[in-house]
């Protein structure tokens, strides 16, 4: 039935600003309503991200809720930090890992590596791309390390 996730919602205090942002990250603007609402394409006709102007963006962090994990190749979240510091767009730490390169989280004979951000708003963002797991590890370590311990390189 569900055959994949087609949009998603993140509360934003200047529609404008927040356009012009994720259109730095590669998004196309598919339309806009009343200048409060505006749709980008994540993945062109496919998946899109909603942008709500309020005054409530002042939300407390939680994973569930203000949180966007975009799907990357390895290649791109291996240059991701590089990229996003070049748009001016600043990497942050997350689960004790400081953003110096992407990290792998791997449980359950799954892997999948990971880089943090946030919008202007304190949105959470993500970059991440599953990862094959040979040895069935089940840690948490930088990404380089992984491909070190897995002989990937």
């Amino acid at each position: 039935m569900i055959l994949g996730l087609y949009e998603a919602h993140l509360p934003v205090s200047d529609l404008k600003r927040s356009i012009e942002y994720y259109k730095g990250l590669g998004l196309e603007l598919s339309h806009s309503h009343d200048d409060s609402l505006a749709f980008l394409w994540i993945e062109k006709n496919k998946s899109w991200l909603g942008l709500w102007e309020t005054n409530k963006v002042e939300l407390e962090y939680h994973p569930s809720i203000k949180h966007i994990a975009f799907q990357v190749s390895l290649n791109g979240l291996k240059n991701s930090v590089a990229w996003l510091n070049e748009k001016g767009y600043e990497p942050r730490e997350a689960f004790g890992f400081k953003p110096v390169e992407p990290f792998v989280m791997a449980h359950n004979g799954m892997a999948h590596a990971k880089i943090h951000f946030n919008d202007p708003d304190g949105n959470s963002l993500e970059f991440i791309c599953k990862l094959e797991n040979p040895k069935n590890m089940s840690k948490r370590m930088y990404l380089s390390e992984w491909e070190q311990l897995n002989e990937l390189n």
